[in-house]
């Protein structure tokens, strides 16, 4: 995890630099911008010092309600914290007692012409999303029909020209080598590329593609959420299974339980197209429906 500095925040976001340009270095450890309220009564008891403090109509006004001297000293309370920065939603003005501390205690003021219940949404995204655990693993990610997979397997397996026939079906690439996971909640596992490789597809005996160019910008997506974990082995005879419904295998990222899936590989086997029965067979096993039991039902029903 590469950390976030308020530089970060202003350049994301188009801010508008008020006070503290020589701060911008400023780190932002947490996720979730903080609204103050209780602390502008002087209850800074669980304060979240170390958030981003954002500065709405309805902060801003109140504090416009407050006597000089009462004004002072509460935001004089909050800026002995020394939070990241401070950013005031839609362009809001009348803020010199603001400017007047913030300059004294080295704080960024900054300022967005957004709305401030949007602007807190998008910051909340972006910080969870730049601050949450990761990992680098080697394989391909891929968005297939809406579905986030992980393609795995040993070097020269054929990860990478499964990807390119399933963009040529219409998919997505999302990162080839080197696939970036991110774990944005106990239950969310968002893949995404490091930046050098966006774009970039290698194939064997070809080199590498750019498929943006090659085959247009819908043939690439920065991240997706991974739900599958497929992983490509080389045939081996005897091996398959061919039963009604497999017992279900997982495999474990950062704590997440994602489900695994094997596909053997054999010349003339169309993988491309099995990865896309394992993605649309997970969506209908979503949405509450099973092959085998719907199978089952139906010689039952037959022997009833």
């Amino acid at each position: 995890m590469k950390p976030v500095t308020v530089k970060h925040l202003v350049d994301r976001f188009s801010l508008e630099v008020l006070t503290g340009h020589d701060q911008l270095h400023r780190t932002i450890p947490k996720t979730r911008a903080h609204r103050p309220g209780l602390e502008f009564t002087g209850y800074f008891n669980f304060f979240p010092q170390e958030h981003v403090q954002l500065l709405g109509r309805k902060e801003i006004t109140y504090l416009h309600t407050l006597s000089e001297h009462e004004r002072n000293l509460h935001i004089g309370n909050i800026v002995k914290y020394h939070p990241p920065c401070f950013v005031v939603t839609r362009n809001q003005e009348g803020l010199k007692y603001l400017l007047k501390y913030c300059e004294e205690e080295g704080i960024p003021l900054l300022r967005t012409p957004a709305p401030t219940t949007k602007f807190q949404e998008l910051v909340d995204v972006y910080l969870g999303k730049a601050l949450a655990q990761e990992i680098s693993v080697h394989g391909v990610c891929v968005n297939v029909s809406g579905i986030g997979i992980l393609l795995r397997g040993k070097s020269g397996v054929g990860k990478s020209e499964t990807a390119h026939t399933l963009i040529r079906r219409g998919h997505r690439l999302v990162a080839d080598d080197i696939v970036v996971l991110k774990k944005i909640s106990p239950e969310t596992l968002l893949g995404t590329h490091n930046e050098k490789t966006k774009e970039f597809l290698a194939l064997r005996s070809i080199g590498l593609i750019n498929v943006s160019r090659l085959y247009g910008r819908k043939a690439f997506q920065e991240e997706t959420r991974i739900v599958l974990d497929i992983e490509l082995t080389k045939w081996q005879d005897d091996t398959l299974n061919n039963d009604l419904e497999l017992e279900p295998k997982f495999t474990e990222y950062m704590d997440i339980r994602i489900p695994h899936i094997e596909i053997q590989l054999q010349p003339g086997r169309d993988v491309a197209g099995l990865v896309e029965a394992a993605a649309n067979n997970w969506y209908l096993k979503q949405q509450g429906y099973s092959a085998a039991e719907d199978f089952m039902k139906r010689i039952q029903s037959d022997l009833g």
